[in-house]
């Protein structure tokens, strides 16, 4: 897809804001979902998407909209380090299909970074354990 074009309500991650499809869930709130990703890059790679928008990428995302979005970000951000103690964590989003976009519908990737541990290419990861994703989830959770 390119980088404009109409929102499609049934993406991936629309059907689960409106519960349609489970997902090991970190926090919810009126601003924003954060959940496990199922082909995660890295241990614990969480992503974090708007709700209430139909904003198929960043540049879609109403001014007002930015700040509560960002300040949901970082405080994953800030849990996932606390939770799992990385070396590093690394935070990506992208726009449009040529810059790596896969889902149509805004998010975040919250990705720890271990020393010497290589990232599995986005999109091309292996699918994770539902357990052990539900057990990160909890444990980032609790770190929130």
């Amino acid at each position: 897809m390119s980088l404009h074009g109409s929102y499609d309500p049934n993406n991936l991650f629309a059907k689960m804001l409106r519960g349609e499809i489970p997902c090991a869930k970190v926090s919810e709130d009126d601003v924003a979902l954060a959940f496990m990703d199922i082909f995660p890059q890295s241990r614990g790679h969480t992503l974090v998407v708007p709700k209430g928008v139909t904003a198929r990428n960043f540049l879609d995302l109403p001014r007002e909209k930015i700040g509560p979005y960002l300040e949901r970000v970082q405080r994953v951000a800030i849990a996932v380090e606390k939770a799992l103690k990385p070396d590093g964590v690394q935070i990506m989003q992208f726009n449009g299909a040529p810059a790596g976009q896969t889902v149509f519908h805004l998010h975040f990737h919250v990705i720890p970074r271990y020393e010497g541990v290589q990232l599995a290419g986005h999109g091309h990861g292996n699918k994770a354990d539902a357990a052990e994703l539900e057990s990160l989830a909890k444990a980032i959770a609790a770190a929130l």
